[in-house]
């Protein structure tokens, strides 16, 4: 060996034992840090700021201050502190404002803030150093308050009350029950629905639902905490059975008046996306036939409840399936934007109050995935959408004339994170909509805070958060794309290598799968949107695959509508065509590969168990469906139909069927009192793999729901985890 080659093998010895010095010095994970209900969950996510719009300017509230910033500079100004609010409202030991977190500001001219404490919500003027406005004691559920009259409406013991900017509490109901159900949610919150009242613009009427559930079978959930097990029933309308009843009443502040909408017998059928016309003298639903194939705009007269017109209908084969409330033009009240997939793809509509469709606003391969408001000077809509790419979620101004759209951010990453109770953006935007604070992320990036300047299209960072992982071993994550089953459609994966990865080296493989309507997987986010138990498992050296099947969100309706009436079936075909990808990288044991889902995903994991047995040696099925003709009338009947409509596919899709077909190891994880997917799904499964002498694991979680809280959702990923240690390893 000559001098060169041995100096250069010394300096390849020394980096590698440095290398390996430097690895051995970096964190390992626990589930405490990596979880969502760990003990040091808070510190290992991103750092994060908050915001709120009062008119124009940018307040940044936080726990004990709220100040302005200055959108050019980044300069900040303390308004006031929460020591000061809670000097000048009075409090005491018992009632005291206790951070500053979810300031609201409702009036652009005034200095005043919306705050609440564990009793009541009030308005402080800043400036004048003093409380202006108490809402007096009120029930807190489905409460909602209105800026404009300051009324609150609000459930308690069943009954809707509102209590009016005096003080004065009034029960506009008396019948309210566990069967009659008064300002809630109904349709078990599909069709978009979050909430049961609705303010009218002037402040004076409230709209609210009213549903009659009376006719509704009893779930009968155990509370087996009490010295004798008691019975809680749920009211649950499972596929082809007897569904609820909802009308629509408006109350009159005024006239302490309740009227109801004249929509006709409710019997199967759904109203959804309530919405206000600007003068509040018309109320917009969209009503939905129990088939879900035919949608009607229908609008009514708010102080007669006449049914005035049908503005528009929609019918699809498969389904229709409105999410998006009617929003009329700030600077014409005779024009409205309408959300449909008509097309093939969720876009703008502007039509007309008399029902004309005036022009489509956005057209393309890409869904419109929200309005976020508008910018009035400029008369623009602004969306998020996912043009720039299917992963993405960008920000962009919408012309309403010529249609033509501006980006707004940079292009990257998935914008404006900021969710309200809707799951909508709208926050965001200031009130004349010039500027927007946008929350965002990118795969590289965990998290930054812009603040953009709408007409000019000027972005300025307000903040850039730290990698919270920094010093710990992170796994590699990336992100690439298959073709689905169809051999065209593309289809994108997230793929977590195991720490220390060792391309020589033969590793198990783990199918995270979720796979159903209205989620998604991967996405352009931090580490590719990657669940802190896949990072777990990449630490203890499993390869970690997940794939967005056809049939899940955000990629038109040909892509979400290619499982109807067949739930799990091309799903499977597709995650198939993941496992012959994984078994092509040299580095995966293709006899070790096992998979892991909850919910839809746990309905995937049995499947997937049960009809490609030589496949999964290992599978954690959590809260799963077995039999869709066991789940819910609303998503059940809009994906499969009714079990008397489409009996070939309920008996093609239920897996109790397959139970005899199992033969690698499969726990199954419940929690006891899920009102969702309800546990006689599991303990049916089980009863007949005791019948055909099939061997799945079972555990449950007593009194949990459909998701476990708190830290049990640690015990529960540390339990996951095992299984495929003890099995797969």
């Amino acid at each position: 060996m000559t001098h060169h080659q041995r100096t250069k093998a010394f300096l390849t010895t020394f980096l590698l034992l440095i290398a390996t010095v430097a690895m051995a010095q970096l964190k390992q994970f626990t589930l405490e840090d990596l979880n969502y209900g760990g003990r040091n969950y808070r510190n290992m996510v991103a750092k994060n700021q908050y915001y709120a719009w009062w008119g124009d300017c940018l307040i940044r509230t936080d726990v004990e201050e709220c100040r302005m910033v200055d959108k050019k500079s980044g300069k900040e100004t303390t308004l006031f502190t929460l020591d000061e609010i809670n000097s000048w409202i009075g409090s005491n030991d018992s009632v005291f404002v206790r951070h500053l977190m979810n300031a609201e500001f409702p009036y652009a001219d005034r200095p005043v803030v919306y705050l609440g404490n564990r009793y009541e919500t009030i308005l402080v003027d800043w400036k004048a150093k003093k409380q202006i406005w108490s809402s007096g004691r009120v029930g807190d559920e489905a409460a909602e308050w209105c800026p404009v009259s300051k009324a609150t409406a609000y459930v308690k013991d069943n009954q809707l009350y509102v209590g009016d900017e005096q003080g004065n509490q009034r029960q506009l109901t008396t019948d309210g029950s566990r069967d009659i159900v008064y300002g809630k949610s109904v349709h078990r919150d599909e069709f978009g629905i979050y909430k049961g009242t609705f303010w009218s613009p002037n402040g004076q009427l409230l709209a609210f639902y009213r549903m009659d559930q009376s006719m509704v079978t009893d779930y009968p959930q155990v509370n087996t905490f009490t010295r004798i097990a008691t019975l809680e029933p749920d009211k649950y309308p499972m596929a082809g059975e007897a569904m609820h009843k909802v009308t629509v009443g408006v109350y009159d502040l005024k006239t302490q008046k309740t009227i109801y909408l004249d929509a006709g017998d409710p019997t199967d059928r759904y109203f959804t996306n309530i919405s206000w016309s600007p003068d509040s003298r018309t109320v917009y639903i969209q009503e939905l036939n129990r088939d879900q194939t035919d949608m009607q705009l229908v609008s009514y007269d708010a102080q007669t409840g006449k049914r005035l017109k049908v503005l528009y209908t929609e019918h699809n084969d498969k389904y229709v399936e409105p999410q998006h409330p009617i929003v009329f033009l700030p600077w014409d009240d005779k024009k409205f934007i309408f959300q449909s997939q008509k097309d093939g793809y969720n876009h703008l509509y502007l039509f007309d109050t008399s029902g004309r469709e005036l022009r489509q606003l956005t057209k393309g391969q890409f869904v419109v995935l929200d309005v976020l408001g508008f910018n009035k000077s400029k008369r623009q809509i602004i969306i998020l959408s996912n043009e720039c790419h299917p992963l993405q979620n960008n920000l962009f101004a919408v012309d309403e004339k010529t249609g033509k759209r501006t980006l707004l951010d940079n292009g990257k990453g998935c914008h404006a994170n900021v969710y309200q109770a809707d799951g909508g953006h709208s926050s965001v935007l200031s009130a004349s909509g010039t500027f927007i604070y946008d929350n965002y992320t990118e795969p590289d990036v965990p998290r930054n805070i812009d603040v953009i300047d709408v007409s000019k299209s000027v972005r300025r960072q307000l903040f850039s958060a730290e990698n919270p992982w920094k010093g710990y071993n992170v796994p590699e994550y990336s992100c690439g794309s298959i073709k689905a089953a169809d051999g065209t459609t593309d289809l994108y994966y997230r793929l977590v290598k195991p720490t220390d990865f060792d391309p020589s080296a033969s590793y198990p493989a783990v199918i995270y799968v979720y796979g159903g309507p209205h989620a998604r997987n991967v996405e352009a986010r931090w580490n590719w949107y990657s669940r802190g138990w896949e990072t777990y498992m990449a630490q203890k050296g499993y390869v970690v695959f997940i794939l967005d099947n056809r049939g899940s969100k955000d990629r038109g309706l040909e892509f979400e509508q290619a499982t109807f009436r067949q739930l799990g079936q091309e799903e499977m075909r597709d995650q198939m065509k993941g496992v012959e990808y994984l078994k092509s990288l040299s580095y995966v044991d293709v006899n070790r590969i096992g998979v892991h889902g909850w919910s839809f995903g746990g309905f995937m994991t049995i499947s997937l168990m049960t009809n490609y047995p030589e496949t999964f040696k290992v599978g954690v099925a959590g809260g799963p469906v077995i039999d869709w003709s066991l789940y819910e009338v609303m998503y059940g009947e809009r994906y499969m139909d009714t079990p008397q409509q489409n009996p070939e596919g309920y008996d093609k899709t239920n897996l109790i069927k397959r139970a005899k077909d199992l033969k690698g190891k499969l726990q199954i994880i419940q929690g006891m009192n899920d009102a969702t997917v309800v546990p006689q799904h599991c303990l049916q499964f089980i009863h007949e793999c005791n019948l055909v002498g099939t061997q799945p694991d079972f555990y449950v979680y007593p009194g949990e729901p459909h998701n476990m809280r708190g830290h049990q959702s640690t015990h529960l990923h540390e339990r996951i985890t095992q299984y495929f240690e003890d099995y797969l390893k």
